[in-house]
């Protein structure tokens, strides 16, 4: 563009001191003949002039085909580019299954899908917002623009195959709407919506979520524990929190299959063979067994609430699913069996 002014500015100057044309016409000159529209010439041109106009024209045209050809490429290769990349995006999403969408990603979206990357669970973000989803962009997160209260939009999110859906958009209204919509789509989905105001969680869980949680109720009883009771608090932001790997809990489920499957908890031998502590148990009938005793019995289906190092906890995730009786549960049950 900058050429293209000066390529003005010498053509006005130039038919000025050739022909001692006035400035106006002397610009009106340079234009038609830049421009290369046809029009009459504004006076008879001298030799000199008609060589200068022959120069002018050839640099015009040649500097003229330039810029259009750039901003050509520049508009066909974006625009090329987006359309590419939003089918490859729609590949990914189609390739899902088992995963996990999130409608919003607000504050508390974001942190969420910043814990799902870290534990590698597969997972996509329905957002509505153009700003938002230029920097979901850029994060290189897997999302979708539109709605989630439309059913169009669930469905091309991949509701049908989906594990679960997390709705935390920051309107308590579209979070109900959003959970009837992915309720009738998919009867059997598990449903997390987030609860702003009071009242809503009540809405919510007639619409048809699983589990409503509050933010901000959470947060004012975490604060209030903090001084009511911090190191209960410390502990547990050690158990939970994926900064601290010294100690870490996690759910564990027993496979059918799995041949602790009808063990007790003694006869397992986690807590001395593996050396993790088994602080509950979810039953598969849905009851929860805080502090269970030695002696409860552990079924297929199960979930384990484990405490232990990771390497530990990654130990017993290991020797849940293999079928055969392992050697651990062996050694084990002989030296119960041989206690006095």
């Amino acid at each position: 563009m900058v050429v293209l002014f000066l390529l003005v500015t010498l053509g006005t100057f130039g038919y000025m001191s050739i022909e001692g044309w006035r400035l106006i016409d002397s610009l009106y000159m340079t234009i038609i003949t830049l421009g290369t529209v046809g029009f009459e010439v504004v006076k008879p041109l001298s030799d000199a002039g008609k060589l200068f106009t022959i120069a002018l024209i050839i640099i015009g045209v040649s500097v003229l085909g330039y810029i259009v050809g750039s901003l050509a490429q520049i508009m066909f290769e974006g625009q090329f580019q987006r359309i590419l990349g939003r089918k490859k995006v729609e590949k990914k999403i189609n390739a899902l299954s088992g995963h996990y969408i999130i409608c919003g990603f607000g504050r508390i979206g974001s942190l969420i899908c910043k814990e799902f990357k870290a534990n590698d669970l597969p997972f996509v973000i329905v957002e509505k917002d153009i700003e938002t989803t230029e920097k979901l962009d850029e994060d290189g997160y897997l999302h979708l623009k539109g709605d989630a209260t439309l059913d169009e939009t669930l469905l091309k999110a991949g509701i049908k195959r989906a594990k679960g859906l997390i709705s935390v958009v920051t309107s308590d209204t579209e979070n109900v709407y959003i959970v009837l919509t992915a309720r009738g789509l998919n009867p059997d989905l598990y449903i997390l919506a987030r609860s702003g105001e009071e009242g809503s969680e009540i809405k919510l869980i007639r619409a048809g979520a699983n589990k409503v949680v509050s933010p901000y109720l959470i947060g004012g009883s975490r604060m209030a524990q903090s001084i009511l009771r911090p190191n209960v608090v410390d502990f547990i932001e050690i158990a939970t929190g994926r900064e601290h790997m010294e100690l870490q809990m996690e759910e564990i489920t027993i496979p059918k299959h799995s041949a602790f499957s009808g063990e007790t908890l003694i006869s397992s031998g986690f807590r001395k063979e593996i050396g993790v502590i088994i602080v509950g148990i979810k039953k598969h009938h849905g009851k929860m067994v805080f502090n269970p005793h030695s002696q409860t019995k552990i079924e297929g289906d199960d979930t384990l609430i484990v405490l232990g190092e990771p390497d530990s906890i990654s130990k017993l995730e290991d020797l849940v699913v293999r079928p055969e009786t392992d050697t651990v549960i062996q050694k084990h049950r002989k030296d119960h069996a041989n206690a006095p």
